[in-house]
């Protein structure tokens, strides 16, 4: 049985209320996955152990089922979420789960009937439907003449569904990530080139059925920490770099950074402030190798601090320029 003092207000350790939308959890979830993510808190142990509460939360209110009984059961909703009463001693032999008709009636025992009217009864030797995880059996027979002991031999393990912040770089080149599931440490190999929503299996790591004694699978849904200079365009990479006016009238061969490193880029002459160039083969990879492009956005910034000659020069080309660039728009009316 879950003790309450082990249970965890997990809309307190987002931040937020028992109201929020899911978007609004989304939000919380990756604000503080950035603030206390152990790659950004090196050696700080108390970020590492909030950065795993916090991981935990996300993983139940994010998920409508899981939150659903949260909300309703509190501190036994993994309980409920089982479909069944957790088992009292050391293991579920030899227990008669047949007193319950289901985890309604174990917290109808549990506070003596507190908070519901009325009661209910149910006879030996009938069948009942319960909601149980995808993939239990829907009737359980609860008859004369068996073992209890091998009445739920036949449901399967339950998967787990878990969310895993990564930084870009961890994504890009892959990592190594160790986990704590239902107190064992697993060490997960993320391969390189994983994404945002990208989910990896991890076999046999998934929650232990207290009936059957098997483990299902653990499912671990990546989301990407926003990186500073590059984002997603779709399947490609981008990224916005400053030039200069005379680099964008005369065209320049500038310093580009990439995933792979600096790389030098020709700029053709006459580009305009948010004009696109692509750079093939030098974005991100998927999981075979490949690579897509990255795509370089042009930003035309112009200098605020000229000094003598530098003046000097922008005076002349205004005196002998014949460029305007707004011509057309005296034609312009309502």
């Amino acid at each position: 049985m879950v003790a309450a003092t082990d249970f965890k207000d997990y809309y307190q350790i987002l931040g937020v209320s028992k109201n929020a939308t899911p978007e609004d959890i989304k939000k919380a979830y990756r604000k503080l996955a950035r603030k206390y993510h152990p790659d950004l808190n090196p050696n700080d142990k108390q970020a590492e152990a909030r950065f795993k509460e916090i991981n935990e939360a996300n993983e139940v209110l994010s998920d409508p089922e899981k939150r659903q009984k949260y909300d309703q059961y509190g501190q036994y909703w993994q309980q409920a979420a089982a479909g069944a009463p957790p088992p009292r001693g050391a293991g579920t032999q030899g227990y008669d789960f047949s007193q319950y008709g289901n985890f309604d009636d174990f917290i109808d025992e549990l506070l003596g009937g507190l908070g519901r009217s009325g009661g209910r009864t149910r006879q030996r030797g009938a069948n009942y439907r319960t909601t149980r995880p995808e993939g239990f059996r829907d009737y359980v027979d609860f008859g004369y003449g068996e073992d209890p002991s091998s009445r739920f031999t036949n449901v399967p393990a339950q998967d787990t569904e878990a969310a895993i912040a990564l930084t870009f770089s961890e994504a890009f080149h892959g990592t190594q990530k160790r986990l704590q599931i239902d107190g064992e440490t697993i060490t997960v190999r993320i391969p390189p080139g994983v994404k945002s929503g990208s989910r990896i299996r991890v076999k046999g790591k998934g929650q232990m059925s207290p009936f059957s004694q098997q483990r299902g699978d653990l499912y671990l849904t990546i989301e990407l920490l926003p990186h500073p200079f590059f984002k997603f365009e779709g399947d490609n990479l981008a990224c916005e770099v400053p030039v200069s006016p005379e680099e964008a009238v005369l065209g320049a061969q500038i310093d580009v950074p990439t995933p792979d490193g600096k790389v030098t880029m020709k700029i053709p002459a006459g580009v305009d402030s948010g004009q696109a160039l692509r750079l093939r083969g030098k974005g991100w990879r998927d999981p075979k190798g490949n690579r897509t492009a990255l795509i370089v956005r042009l930003k035309i910034l112009t200098p605020k601090d000229l000094s003598p000659q530098e003046r000097e020069c922008y005076e002349k080309l205004r005196q002998v320029s014949s460029f305007n660039p707004r011509q057309g728009l005296e034609e312009v009316r309502l």
